[in-house]
C-alpha cells in the first residue's frame, strides 16, 4: 500500500512506524510543511496507560520516549498564600513537543519511512497516486477544509481566552496556580517536561483579560504583567515565548473540533484534524497516537479500504466522544471558576478533581462537595468492612 501522511505531529509520524514497522512493503511518506526542527508548543503531557499501550505497539519508541520523559507524582495548588498537596496514586509524564517528535521521526526513517519537510500539500489530488491519504494536519487541516461539508466539521468556540508559555522553572509537581485580580481570577496550570523547563497554560475570562489591559498589551508586556502575577509560582524564572513563527504570546480561544464523519474515499482523518480536547484534560496528544494505533490496526486486518476505514472511526469514536464530554465539562468548570474560587482550599481542590461530574454546575458546590464525601465515607466503611470479614475467613 502506498500511503501519504499530511501532517508531521505525533500522529502522523506514530502511523507511519507502526505501518512500516509491521510490513516494511508498505510505501509511506510523512509530508510536513515545516523546516526540520521547527515546532510550536512546549511539553506535552501523558499518562501511565498510554504508556503501558505504547510498550505494546512499538517498545522502541515507548522506551525513547520514557527515556527522554519527567515524572511527577504530586499535583500542587495555589491560592493566593495558600498551599494543597494531593497524590493520586499515579504518575503524570511530560516530554518536549520537539524532543517527541524528533523520537519518532528519527524511529520512522529508521524504519524506512520517507519524512519530507517544507512540503505543504494543499489538496489530495497532488497525492494521486497514494492508495491512501491520512488528513493529520492538525486543527486547521487544510485537507478537512477542503471538504468540510463532506465530513461535516462543527467548531464550537471557548469562552475563555488562554496563552502557552513556556517557563525556566522546572516544576517538581503539576501545579495550579489561582490569582484574584482588581479584574477577577486568573489562573495558570504549569508541569515539567525537561530538567530545566516547564509549559505554562495561562487562562481568564475576557472579562479579566481585558480589565488587565492584555488586549492592549504587546508581547513584552504580556510577559512581564504574568510574571508579576505567578511570582511565588516562579519563584524567580522567567517565563518564555515560543520563537516559532506562529505569533509569539498570542492570546486564544479554544476551538472544539468535531466531525460528522472521518472519511471521504481514501481521505481519512486523524489526531486534531479529527477532533480536539480542551487542553485542561491533558489528552490531546494521547488521543493523536491512539488513533493513529487504532488506524494502523484496522489497515492491518487486511479489509477493504473502506471497511477498515469505518472500523477504525468506529473503534476511536468511543475514546474521542467520552473524552470530549469530559473535556467540555472540564472547560466550563474553568469558565465557571468564580462559583468555586472563594470555596475552602480542600473543597476548591476536589471539586476541581470533580470537574468531570455532569451534576456539579446543577448543585450548589458545597452541598456537592459534602454529598461526596459522605458518598466517600460510606463506601470506605463498606469496604473496610468486607475486607475485615475477607481476613477472618
Amino acid at each position: 500500500m502506498k500511503i501519504a501522511c499530511v501532517g508531521g505531529g505525533p500522529a502522523g509520524l506514530y502511523f507511519s512506524i507502526l505501518m512500516k514497522g509491521v510490513d516494511p512493503s508498505h510505501d509511506v511518506t510523512v509530508h510536513e510543511r515545516d523546516p526540520a526542527g521547527s515546532t510550536y508548543g512546549w511539553g506535552v503531557t501523558y499518562s501511565e496507560a498510554l504508556l503501558r499501550n505504547l510498550h505494546a505497539t512499538d517498545p522502541d519508541s515507548a522506551r525513547a520516549v520514557l527515556d527522554s520523559s519527567v515524572r511527577w507524582d504530586r499535583w500542587d495548588h495555589f491560592r493566593g498564600d495558600e498551599t494543597r498537596s494531593e497524590h493520586y496514586g499515579e504518575e503524570g509524564y511530560g516530554i518536549g513537543r520537539h524532543r517527541l517528535l524528533d523520537i519518532l521521526a528519527g524511529r520512522a526513517r529508521g524504519l524506512g519511512v520517507r519524512v519530507e519537510h517544507e512540503r505543504e500539500v494543499a489538496g489530495e489530488d497532488e497525492l494521486a497516486d497514494a492508495d491512501l491519504v491520512v488528513a493529520c494536519d492538525g486543527v486547521n487541516s487544510g485537507l478537512r477544509e477542503r471538504h468540510a461539508a463532506h465530513f461535516g466539521t462543527d467548531v464550537a468556540v471557548g469562552g475563555n481566552k488562554y496563552l502557552w508559555l513556556g517557563a525556566t522553572r522546572a516544576f517538581d509537581a503539576f501545579v495550579f496556580s489561582f490569582q484574584e485580580t482588581a479584574h477577577g481570577w486568573i489562573w495558570c496550570y504549569g508541569y515539567p517536561y525537561a530538567p530545566d523547563r516547564s509549559t505554562c497554560v495561562v487562562e481568564c475570562s475576557p472579562k479579566t483579560w481585558k480589565g488587565l489591559g492584555f488586549d492592549r498589551a504587546d508581547e513584552g508586556d504580556t510577559v512581564a504583567r504574568l510574571e508579576k502575577i505567578f511570582a511565588d509560582l516562579l519563584d524567580g524564572h522567567s517565563l518564555l515565548v515560543q520563537g516559532d513563527g506562529h505569533g509569539g504570546a498570542r492570546w486564544l480561544n479554544f476551538r472544539t473540533v468535531t466531525n460528522a464523519t472521518w472519511s471521504r474515499d481514501n481521505l481519512v482523518l486523524m489526531g486534531d484534524a479529527a477532533h480536539t480536547t480542551h487542553f485542561s484534560i491533558g489528552a490531546g496528544t494521547g488521543l493523536a497516537l491512539t488513533d493513529a494505533a487504532l488506524l494502523a490496526a484496522a489497515l492491518l486486518e487486511g479489509l477493504p479500504l473502506p471497511a477498515a476505514l469505518a472500523r477504525y472511526e468506529r473503534q476511536a469514536r468511543v475514546l474521542v466522544r467520552s473524552a470530549q464530554r469530559a473535556a467540555r465539562r472540564s472547560a466550563r468548570w474553568y469558565e465557571d471558576l468564580p462559583r468555586y474560587a472563594d470555596l475552602p482550599m480542600p473543597q476548591l481542590v476536589r471539586l476541581l478533581s470533580l470537574r468531570g461530574s455532569g451534576l456539579l454546575p446543577h448543585v450548589p458546590p458545597r452541598l456537592f462537595y459534602l454529598a461526596h464525601q459522605a458518598g466517600a465515607n460510606i463506601a470506605g466503611r463498606v469496604t473496610s468492612r468486607l475486607a475485615r470479614r475477607a481476613a477472618s475467613r
